[in-house]
This record gives C-alpha cells, structure tokens and sequence, in this order.
C-alpha cells in the first residue's frame, strides 16, 4: 500500500496484539504494522485517535479514543494486556 500524502497527525497510543502486531494511532487513524515493520492497514477514524486499548474478556475489543469520541472494533486477533496482581 502506497500513501502520497498522508493526512495530518502524529503517532502516539501503541498497542501489540498477540501475533506481535502493533496498532499505533498515527496519519488518518491507527496503523498496524507486523513485526517485520511492515503496514498491513489503518482503521480511518474521522478523528485523531490520541490512545487506544485492548478490552473485553477476550481482549478482541478495540477501544480507541480521540477529540471527544471514543470508538470500538471487534479484532480477529486478542490484544495483549497488561498482567495485574490479582492475576498473578
């Protein structure tokens, strides 16, 4: 995929899926790039997403939050979460 002029915007939230994916906001939405660094897609937001978060049981759910939005996709990939005490 090739992009001529990406839109404006700049790259903040990361977030890695259990393939080692990284979903990252950046130009026109949040980018995910593999492992090998290369761009597999961009979920297009109408806004600039300034964070986003795996959720759910399942760790499928995208949250993605931006301006004053807050968005949701369903993954084909779980997420990967941060381990807390209790689940020690």
């Amino acid at each position: 995929m090739s992009v001529e002029k990406p839109p404006p915007g700049n790259t903040d939230g990361m977030k890695v899926d259990r393939n080692g994916n990284i979903y990252c906001s950046g130009p026109g939405g949040v980018w995910i790039v593999s492992p090998q660094g290369r761009h597999l897609g961009t979920i297009v937001t109408p806004d600039r997403v300034a964070n986003l978060a795996f959720g759910d049981a399942d760790s499928r759910m995208l949250y993605l939050v931006g301006g004053r939005s807050l968005w949701r996709i369903r993954t084909t990939v779980p997420g990967l979460r941060p381990i807390t005490k209790e689940k020690r």
